[in-house]
């Protein structure tokens, strides 16, 4: 069975995509914004990270190449879907200002994903209103692309296409049913892997080993903030911004591991 089907199924359970937001909400409005303020703070994780997926390479083609990189010298290949700094910060959590209509230019033109040593780099991104995604092959060996997204009610493939190229290979994300995420993966390779989080204003940030994130700009008033990470249950927060005011709020999250059954172990 496919890696992220599988995946699919053991998730179905839990909250890690219960981010469902509701279809036909107005859209962004980009508007000039005086008096902004700045919402800032820190992901961070409790405890250690989980080990890594391992993969055997001998049952995947091109073992030598994409050996070349995160392999632990036993003949797998390894996935950390969980990264985190030495002081604690989660990387690759998208922190999102949910429901924000109007406030400053929304100008993210599409994502962009890397091929590059038999990884999808980066782990996790995002893709605006129109959801465009690009994935380039920087690699010598072939790739493809196989996207789902996935909750309760079942699996959709969001994407497909047979290989991908080095000048880029352009697809549209087609997510149904109000989802906000979807997983990318190498039907050749299932250890490259990508997950990307649909936005739908400028108000966002994806952060890095720090675990920092900073949103300026952003119109006064009370908002639902959302952090989403691909491994782990989000968490959903509300703060209020005031004119020309700097807000902190951090987020800590914990790695539970999803049983077979979707529950956690």
């Amino acid at each position: 069975m496919n890696y992220l089907i599988k995946r699919a199924f053991m998730l179905m359970t839990g909250s890690v995509l219960a981010l469902a937001c509701v279809d036909g909400t107005m859209a962004y409005e980009s508007v000039p914004v005086t008096n902004g303020g700045t919402l800032q703070g820190k992901v961070s994780l409790k405890g250690s990270p989980p080990p890594p997926k391992e993969f055997e390479l001998r049952r995947y083609p091109d073992r030598a190449f994409c050996g070349l990189v995160s392999s632990d010298g036993k003949g797998n290949r390894l996935l950390h879907e969980v990264i985190a700094g030495q002081d604690g910060g989660l990387k690759d959590v998208v922190v999102v200002i949910e429901g924000v209509q109007k406030g400053k230019p929304f100008t993210f033109t599409g994502a962009r994903v890397e091929a590059s040593l038999c990884q999808f780099l980066p782990f996790v991104t995002v893709v605006g209103d129109k959801r465009e995604i690009t994935v380039t092959n920087h690699d010598t060996v072939f790739h493809d692309i196989q996207g789902y997204a996935f909750d309760r009610e079942g699996v959709d493939i969001v994407l497909h296409r047979a290989s991908v190229v080095k000048s880029g290979t352009t697809d549209t994300v087609n997510l149904t049913k109000g989802r906000k995420a979807f997983a990318m993966q190498c039907g050749q390779h299932p250890y490259m892997q990508n997950w990307g989080y649909a936005i739908d204003n400028p108000y966002y940030a994806i952060t890095g080993l720090e675990g920092q994130f900073t949103i300026g700009d952003l119109p006064p008033g009370t908002y639902k903030i959302t952090a989403w990470h691909p491994a782990i249950d989000p968490q959903t927060k509300e703060v209020t911004v005031t004119a020309n005011g700097a807000v902190s709020l951090d987020f800590t999250f914990e790695y539970k591991p999803i049983g077979e059954f979707g529950r956690a172990e």
